[in-house]
């Protein structure tokens, strides 16, 4: 009995001792495999153009810092080609034009326009490589995140995470509401906002604009305070949200128009500054101070500190007039898109997981290098040196915002109430609807031709919407809204039948 209790226990054991020379043997060819992965990633450099409102003058540092990080991490570097958000449109434009080499490209629905360039074939189809390379990425966004991102089927732009909804009203610097006594519970329309400007107007330097606009006016992003939604390019075509399936032109609206009445009220009045219709870039305004009312359609929590940055260091409120929303342009508002022709797409890809997933790396391009440009106060609370020379106060451009650290001053709570707004938001009735303008590229043309040479001086009200807006209309109609809404409603029809 004991000799075969012992046999049993034998077999056991060299049964054990073999299944683990097995797992060993197994773990150390794994080991040597990823090893040997690592070896064969060629050292490569990438070219990532993204907007700022300024170009940062120490960019040279952070691009260093970054690149310990991707050097280590997918053996890369990054050449970082910041442009102003002004001239990115511009700038872009010409990189594509003249065949100039870069790898991954920010692109939006409102600066150097996502859908336009895709389908002139700017952008590389991202799905196979978001599934080889990115399986993380895919999983920290909702899908209807990744349903606004895509195009015919496919995602040619990875969004970068934030706030996904919108919510529009006024920015306002805390010092003025609190010399004039501003009672924000009686501001529920846009025009409600009125009388604070006059106080201002007569209380304030000729140096402080009650409201700040520039040339390309407010009213492409009060859409939903007025009870409608954008579709095409330049805002010409949209529905009214009560009738959502029927095209409109929005320029042919009452909301146009009462917004245009209302806006040349206020620029009689100097409460618009006299620029409005010239100015390129209201940042060059906003960061001296001197605007005292902005109108705003990304209201998001805990906003108020980068605002507060943006304005010259002045104390701001946020008086929303809408709850948040979301559509698949506020989706498509901000996102990394990869050049067709990159020679380096899956390294691209790689480093565009990393911006969305690796905190290390987000934080150092949102925020630069750690006791230069910005100092921990905590773990995950850091206070800007903004003279440092590295303060872009824009993490939405980089990649997933709920990696960052919170500014101090920043409500600890406000990465949970932006992710609940992101699931809690009404959802637009077109959600995940595109418009493809390939069938009326002439027309969109030729409509933006109109656009750039009337809306400038309508919207801020430096012409008479009286004496201007009919010859607007016509030749708009002229330039083919008629043929544009025609094929938006075929579209939409087209699209139901999918759902």
């Amino acid at each position: 009995m004991n000799k075969q209790w012992f046999k049993v226990i034998a077999g056991v054991l060299s049964l054990a001792i073999v299944l683990v020379a097995c797992g060993s043997a197994k773990e150390e060819k794994k080991s040597a495999g990823e090893g040997q992965q690592k070896e064969e990633l060629p050292m490569v450099e990438l070219v990532w153009n993204f907007p700022l409102s300024a170009i940062p003058q120490d960019l040279d540092s952070v691009q260093e810092a970054v690149n310990k990080i991707t050097k280590e991490k997918i053996n890369a570097t990054v050449k970082l080609k910041a442009h102003t958000f002004a001239d990115y449109n511009q700038k872009m434009n010409t990189v594509v034009a003249s065949g100039e080499s870069y790898d991954i490209a920010w692109t939006a629905n409102w600066n150097w326009d996502y859908l336009q360039n895709q389908s002139k074939g700017a952008f590389l189809e991202l799905d196979d490589l978001l599934n080889s390379y990115a399986p993380d990425l895919l999983k920290s966004m909702p899908e209807f995140v990744w349903d606004a991102a895509k195009i015919q089927g496919k995602i040619y732009g990875i969004p970068n995470y934030q706030t996904v909804t919108k919510r529009e009203g006024f920015i306002i610097q805390k010092r003025f509401a609190d010399k004039y006594n501003l009672d924000v519970n009686s501001i529920k329309k846009f025009e409600d906002i009125e009388p604070f400007l006059k106080q201002i107007k007569e209380g304030e330097s000729a140096d402080i604009v009650p409201f700040l606009n520039d040339k390309y006016g407010r009213f492409n992003i009060m859409p939903q305070s007025l009870g409608l939604e954008a579709i095409t390019a330049n805002n010409i075509i949209g529905v009214d949200l009560k009738n959502p399936e029927t095209p409109i032109n929005l320029y042919e609206t009452e909301q146009y128009k009462h917004y245009l009445d209302t806006m040349r009220d206020w620029y009689t009045k100097g409460y618009v500054n006299e620029n409005a219709a010239t100015l390129k870039n209201k940042n060059d305004i906003i960061q001296t101070g001197n605007a005292a009312v902005q109108f705003h359609n990304v209201l998001k929590p805990g906003g108020e500190i980068e605002a507060k940055a943006a304005n010259g260091g002045n104390d701001v409120i946020y008086v929303p007039l809408t709850e948040p929303y979301a559509s698949t342009g506020t989706v498509i508002t901000t996102m990394q898109a990869i050049n067709k022709n990159s020679k380096n797409a899956e390294r691209a890809m790689m480093f565009i997981n990393l911006l969305n997933t690796d905190k290390e790396l987000y934080n150092t391009i949102s925020f630069g290098v750690e006791g230069k440009h910005y100092t921990k106060v905590s773990d995950n609370v850091i206070q800007v040196n903004k003279d440092a020379g590295y303060a872009p106060n824009a993490g939405w451009v980089f990649g997933n915002t709920f990696n960052g650290y919170l500014v101090e001053g920043m409500d600890p709570a406000v990465l949970e109430e932006t992710k609940k707004a992101n699931e809690s938001a009404t959802k637009s009735p077109l959600m995940g609807f595109k418009f493809d303008s390939t069938p009326v590229m002439a027309e969109i043309a030729n409509l933006a031709t109109v656009i750039d040479q009337y809306l400038p001086a309508l919207e801020t009200g430096t012409w008479d919407p009286n004496e201007k807006l009919k010859e607007f209309q016509d030749k708009l109609k002229q330039a083919g809204t008629d043929k544009v809404m025609a094929e938006l409603a075929k579209q939409i029809e087209a699209w139901k039948q999918t759902k």
